[in-house]
């Protein structure tokens, strides 16, 4: 009876684990102090230096008990790391670094840590990498003189930690309450998670796990980041959209046929519908285009002038920010893709000009040699992001990615035709989609709306890359254009573009005939609404 409960708890133990996705928390351990700041891992337990009580800890990583303890070598203790042998330390007021003997709390070297605002530390095998605080710098410095050896960019403006996992650095920033994957070698942000706790600080890497200590929660977690469930999401969001395609016919002549095309909303990670897709009027017919999209065809016949209709759909809906988190080493290779997704989406199309020699020969410059879909992928997004502006003056809209690329300037749909033209040139399967966007406030209007570009990341699936997002100063902000997708859309098109219902557009696709002299107009637009009880900013009493 005993081993089958021992065996009981081991498979329950299993399964859990394997249950895990990126981002998880796997273990929580109480701080001893009440001023948590540097943590690393010795290869059995944690240390962790407290700012309050002055002191470096030794915890048991599995039962959170505190080994032992000694006095810090100064009073503004911040960063930790573990060379292998010894402790080092690093503080903010004194701006030192130290070698510290683990065993006596010695501290065997001192040297300047050329940081004017330390905060943490991380050991790479050879040198020391410093987070500055206030600089927007992380400092590679040599362990024997403390000098600077390299500088790149932190990922964003408050960094608070940092560990070297044996390839990437991983930098927690207090400000965005973000961990962020970043290659030591230039300093590019790969990909980031949301913290757990409110104020992440010091981080370690041990067990195949991340570490971070939570400066206002006092606590240390224990986070998954190697698991195949790299999806999460959060800030979940209740509301109604109706979406309306009006057309007018204001005469004289008359609109012999109107033909008009809605993509109709589906489950997708970023949205769950509460309630079947309601239509006014009803769609003459389904159908589904070349790339399996659902949509409803709307026909009208001899529309004099003057005359107007409004067809369209509503839905209630759950939406939800979502993130797919991607460590670039866990990506397959091209062949790793499914020959049905290499055969749809690596078409030609009149907005891509994949074969035009400018786009060919512009994506062989950007990829070089490269053959990882993810890295080769990166290269184009840096790309754009560097060259081309948000901006749809003097002229623009919907042109070419030749053009686009030429001119320097992008609607987001010209960001998508190029990201499509060029990833297809390098044969990375890519598509588009697009939505209608919450504008503000829950109860907003859009006929703006957005689109941005999906690739497919074996083993993944299809992953959000949103180029016109990656226009930001800092790397942590460029990269959140990256597998990242905010609470404030309901996606109603999947396409690969050029087909005979939406052609290469989105939420709607619509074609008319006249007789006689027509002065016509359309436009399109979604009305959100909150669902559930009114709101009002009552005072406290």
């Amino acid at each position: 009876m005993k081993k089958l409960s021992v065996l009981f708890i081991l498979l329950l133990f299993l399964n859990v684990t394997s249950l895990s996705r990126v981002g998880d928390v796997l273990k929580v351990i109480k701080t001893p102090g009440p001023l948590p700041t540097g943590l690393t891992y010795d290869g059995k337990n944690l240390w962790l230096a407290d700012a309050f009580e002055d002191k470096i800890y030794k915890i048991n990583s599995e039962t959170g008990e505190v080994i032992s303890s000694f006095d810090s070598p100064g009073y503004h203790p911040e960063g930790l790391t573990w060379d292998g042998k010894y402790l080092w330390h690093i503080d903010a007021g004194e701006k030192l670094m130290y070698q510290i003997d683990p065993s006596t709390g010695k501290a065997l070297k001192i040297l300047e840590s050329n940081s004017p605002n330390p905060r943490d530390l991380a050991w790479d095998g050879k040198y020391i990498w410093v987070v500055d605080f206030k600089s927007h710098q992380l400092l590679k410095v040599s362990p024997e003189d403390g000098m600077m050896v390299q500088i790149v960019p932190s990922p964003a403006g408050e960094p608070t930690g940092i560990v070297f996992d044996g390839k990437y650095l991983w930098v927690a920033d207090r400000g965005t309450d973000r961990i962020y994957l970043v290659n030591p070698d230039d300093g590019l942000c790969l990909s980031s998670l949301r913290s757990y706790g409110p104020f992440p600080y010091g981080l370690t890497w041990g067990d195949n796990a991340l570490w971070c200590v939570d400066y206002e929660n006092k606590e240390i977690y224990q986070i998954e980041v190697f698991s195949k469930d790299i999806f999460t999401r959060w800030d979940e969001k209740e509301l109604s959209l109706k979406f309306i395609k009006e057309f007018r016919n204001y005469g004289p002549g008359t609109v012999k046929t109107l033909d008009i095309y809605l993509p109709i909303p589906e489950n997708r990670d970023n949205q769950i519908l509460l309630d079947a897709v309601e239509f006014d009027p009803q769609p003459v017919t389904t159908i589904e285009d070349s790339w399996g999209q659902k949509i409803a065809h709307f026909h009208f016949d001899d529309l004099i002038g003057y005359n107007i209709v409004k067809p369209g759909w509503e839905v209630k809906a759950k939406i939800y920010a979502i993130e797919y988190f991607i460590y670039p080493d866990k990506i397959g290779s091209l062949n790793d893709i499914p020959k049905d997704v290499m055969d749809k989406y690596l078409l030609d199309g009149e907005k891509y000009q994949v074969n035009d020699p400018y786009i060919k020969d512009l994506a062989k410059k950007i990829a070089g040699d490269e053959k990882n879909p993810y890295w080769i992928v990166r290269k184009v997004y840096e790309y754009l992001t560097n060259h081309l502006s948000y901006n749809l003056k003097p002229v623009g809209g919907w042109n070419p990615a030749p053009t686009v690329l030429k001119r320097g300037t992008a609607s987001c749909s010209e960001y998508s035709y190029s990201m499509i033209a060029l990833c297809r040139a390098l044969g990375v399967p890519i598509r588009y989609v697009g939505a209608i966007s919450l504008r503000g406030d829950d109860a907003s209007y859009d006929d703006v709306f957005h689109r941005w570009t999906e690739v497919y990341l074996p083993p993944y699936g299809w992953i959000p890359f949103d180029a016109s997002k990656g226009d930001q100063e800092m790397p942590g902000g460029k990269v959140l254009g990256i597998g990242n997708v905010d609470a404030r859309y309901i996606i109603t098109t999947e396409n690969g573009g050029g087909d005979k219902y939406l052609w290469f557009g989105y939420n709607y696709g619509f074609t008319w005939t006249s007789e006689g002299k027509c002065r016509v107009q359309d436009e399109s637009y979604g009305m959100w609404a909150p669902i559930g009880e009114k709101k009002y900013r009552k005072p406290v009493k």
